[in-house]
């Protein structure tokens, strides 16, 4: 057994690591940390499943008139309220709300420089059926006037302006996995301490990949390119066929294919060609941590980071992972639409 003692804590990691921050001012560090306690909280929740009234519906709808588990919404709950507690935050906007939400600092007014956005409970359909599930989070610095209310210009930047990204994944063990520009760590929740450790120092996207990472069932509503790409995928060739893997949370689709290797895709379905994935909770964290990991993550026709949003909730396609295998799809997608 690894003896934990001799691994850094989150906590410690942190520490050490502030000063390679350029915007180095402890408000960031505290930010990481109230994340790691509402992650602590909600993993205690999410391990009681089964044994407390906290599977199922909630009963109503969330924004994207997506039905909300209980899960969802104690998640939700526990990370906004952690978060605007600590007062280091300005703004926070979450998968689950509507509307961005304006944080006050202590004296009343709005002096703090960061803003978070949050998917609380990525893949919550699994928790019924005892499958991973995660949280997703990104980090801005605000760009409108500091000690003014937070506008929701702070919110819809583009992803290359991300200062921080990460997810907690609630599995078999729970681990946090953040970037805040200087690449990609893990940390392992110990349950018996209640501590993050070290565990995945530098982490990075295998050089070769072979899994692929997409629901097959929504194949007939695929475009040309992305269906040529999969066949590309199953044909017996060289180095393939490549493994089909797919779990259907996006925290632990990709966490698998960081450790093994491989791409994980989202592309646009339906008659109108659409995304499903939420842009600013879901496509550009991912995409920050891919990069961060020596990885690509496109749209299938550009860099994910540099879109502009539109609106909080806007959706997106995505295809992330092995530089090698994204590059390979694009050119797909660009000989067939």
């Amino acid at each position: 057994m690894t003896n934990t003692n001799q691994k850094k804590t989150l906590g410690e990691f942190i520490f050490e690591n502030q000063a390679a921050f350029p915007y180095s001012t402890g408000e960031l560090s505290k930010l990481i940390n109230a994340i790691r306690l509402a992650a602590k909280i909600t993993n205690h929740e999410v391990n009681k499943a089964g044994l407390v009234d906290i599977l199922g519906d909630a009963g109503n709808t969330n924004i994207q008139g997506e039905n909300q588990q209980k899960l969802d919404v104690y998640a939700n709950t526990k990370f906004i309220q952690t978060l605007k507690q600590r007062g280091i935050v300005c703004g926070i906007a979450s998968e689950e709300e509507e509307d961005f939400i304006a944080v006050n600092s202590q004296d009343g007014k709005n002096n703090n420089q960061y803003v978070v956005l949050i998917d609380p409970l990525d893949g919550s359909s699994n928790i019924d059926v005892n499958a991973s599930v995660g949280t997703i989070f990104s980090i801005y610095r605000r760009i409108s006037a500091v000690g003014q209310p937070v506008q929701l210009e702070d919110f819809l930047q583009p992803g290359k302006n991300q200062v921080a990204a990460g997810y907690i994944m609630y599995g078999t063990s729970t681990i946090l996995v953040y970037s805040t520009g200087n690449g990609v760590n893990g940390f392992t929740l110990n349950p018996a301490l209640g501590t993050f450790y070290h565990s995945h120092p530098n982490m990075r996207f295998p050089e070769q990949g072979n899994i692929y990472s997409v629901n097959e069932g929504n194949y007939v509503h695929f475009s040309d390119g992305v269906k040529k790409y999969i066949k590309y995928c199953q044909k017996e060739e060289g180095d393939r066929p490549y493994s089909s893997r797919y779990i259907g949370s996006l925290v632990s689709d990709f966490h698998r294919n960081l450790i093994k290797g491989g791409i994980y895709m989202y592309p646009r379905i339906g008659p109108t060609q659409k995304g499903k994935l939420r842009l600013t909770y879901e496509c550009n964290p991912m995409a920050f941590l891919t990069e961060q990991a020596n990885g690509a993550a496109s749209t299938g026709s550009g860099r994910i980071l540099d879109v502009e949003p539109k609106t909080l909730h806007q959706r997106e396609a995505l295809f992330c992972g092995n530089t090698e295998m994204v590059k390979k799809l694009e050119a797909f997608i660009a000989e067939k639409d």
